[in-house]
């Protein structure tokens, strides 16, 4: 049975960066975020329980309406609860199938809510990828051409990294000063 290994940080923390270097060394990703978004793209039980919970304006036809469920989400703490409620079970469960395909010793779940969503308690170890918060902010500004304050608040729905490490087994830090390269490969030995 292959180990399944999670990958976490806060946005703009250069999850994605470290998961492409993992890919290169051969290793499976799911991306849950994007894999979030499919799911409720395409999961007809899934598309009627958001409905239901927050209303028809949420899809526009068949397409979700991310904007506006953003704007219900990261503005209210208990909604997004209920989101993450909806999606996270639906997925873990598409995150199993995906794992059972896959060859190697190892594959990552790159999720960002890793750790608020108790979804670390389902890996075999958790992988952290830590950056100052000023250096989060300003790539996720250049990233997503978005508001400091739009950041913010996703930011004040997530742990920081000190509420994430006492739950990881590794992390990688990503502020320009050690090689991120030479940190995966560290990790990559470990889990081989």
């Amino acid at each position: 049975m292959v180990k399944k290994v999670g990958l976490t940080g806060g946005i703009g923390s250069g999850k994605s960066v470290i998961s492409n270097i993992f890919q290169v060394l051969g290793i499976a990703v799911y991306n849950s975020d994007r894999e979030a978004k499919r799911l409720m793209q395409t999961n007809d039980k899934l598309k009627h329980s958001i409905i239901n919970k927050f209303g028809s304006e949420v899809y526009i036809g068949d397409e979700l309406n991310r904007k506006y469920l953003a704007s219900i989400v990261f503005n209210d703490f208990n909604a997004l609860k209920v989101l993450n409620g909806l999606v996270h079970p639906i997925m873990y469960s598409d995150f199993n199938r995906w794992s059972e395909r896959q060859k190697g010793s190892y594959v990552i779940n790159e999720a960002a809510i890793l750790i608020e969503s108790g979804g670390y308690t389902r890996m075999d170890a958790v992988i952290l990828v830590s950056a100052p918060e000023s250096l989060r902010i300003s790539r996720v500004i250049k990233r997503d051409n978005c508001s400091e304050e739009d950041i913010q608040s996703r930011l004040n729905n997530q742990f920081n990294d000190e509420e994430r490490r006492p739950f990881c087994d590794f992390e990688i830090i990503n502020g320009g000063k050690k090689s991120l390269i030479k940190q995966v490969l560290d990790i990559h030995k470990t889990l081989s």
